[in-house]
């Protein structure tokens, strides 16, 4: 790896780590609806122009019943799913939650498109569940005002994340990136306006709220994808979707630092054992003797 990727790698590693401290300062005042719709208006208004000055709109407009699905399961449903659940959790366990999306996204892969996983692949499926039983082991209570909801939320966004991956490469594959990234986000901002507006906050959110939601959507939203496919573009998809690796621990040494949120050692067992079975699901262990497929 060059140190320009070496760096373009950490420097998004730190911003979508940091994306879950922005969810966590902003969601409690702006709701998820408010804030989520915040995010993809403002990365729309900074990726669109970006995109229709290179490209012009006719390639969104050929592609747009499925720009509104990508809209739909990689920014609407994930990301408000997200802020909801970074309402009662912590930036860093909102964090390992989310780094679960490879998994779910060889899951779908498999039933959806029939792809064969290698033993090595399924044993990196079964370490990822067991992971997450260990995560959320005595957290998942659905009485009022327990984290149940929140940590379901989690796994349901994650899981949105992963269908959108197979959904995008299926038929987007002859878009741009940045046409992909502005057209869904322009497409969820649409999706996202009448709740938005619907739930907006009778109090008005606190400055500290609305630089974390504007951080949220410039910073770890239209600039972080940019940073993203461009490492996609030197990197290609698998070594660039590594990133998830690093993110919960700037999330947790950001939530730790900023907010005072605990660590705790199930906590990093359970993430430990998801970033172990994700990194078998990717194939990114693949001894000689591996590869058969099952």
């Amino acid at each position: 790896m060059k140190t320009t990727d070496a760096i373009d790698f950490i420097l998004l590693s730190a911003i979508w780590g940091a994306s879950f401290l922005f969810m966590r300062v902003g969601a409690p005042e702006f709701g998820a609806f408010a804030l989520i719709g915040l995010r993809t208006g403002i990365a729309a208004c900074c990726l669109l122009p970006l995109f229709l000055m290179r490209e012009g709109v006719a390639p969104l407009t050929a592609h747009a019943r499925s720009l509104a699905v990508v809209g739909f399961v990689n920014a609407f449903a994930p990301f408000t799913l997200l802020a909801y659940a970074a309402i009662s959790l912590t930036a860093g366990f909102t964090a390992l939650i989310n780094a679960s999306t490879p998994l779910w996204a060889a899951l779908v892969g498999m039933l959806w498109l029939s792809a064969k996983l290698t033993r090595l692949q399924w044993l990196g499926l079964a370490l990822g569940v067991l992971g997450m039983v260990v995560l959320t082991w005595g957290k998942v209570d659905f009485k009022p005002g327990g984290s149940g909801l929140a940590i379901a939320a989690g796994l349901l966004a994650t899981l949105s994340y992963g269908f959108s991956t197979h959904f995008t490469k299926k038929n987007l594959a002859s878009l741009s990136p940045i046409g992909i990234a502005a057209g869904s986000q322009a497409a969820g901002a649409v999706m996202l306006l009448p709740f938005a507006i619907y739930f907006w906050p009778q109090t008005m959110p606190s400055l500290k709220a609305w630089g974390a939601a504007i951080l949220l959507a410039v910073l770890a939203t239209a600039f972080a994808l940019i940073l993203y496919f461009r490492l996609i573009a030197r990197l290609g998809g698998q070594k660039a979707s590594t990133v998830t690796f690093l993110i919960p621990l700037f999330a947790a040494a950001f939530g730790a630092l900023f907010l005072g949120e605990a660590v705790t050692v199930p906590m990093w067992m359970g993430g430990f054992i998801v970033l172990a079975g994700t990194a078998l699901t990717l194939g990114l262990i693949q001894p000689k003797t591996a590869g058969k497929q099952l």
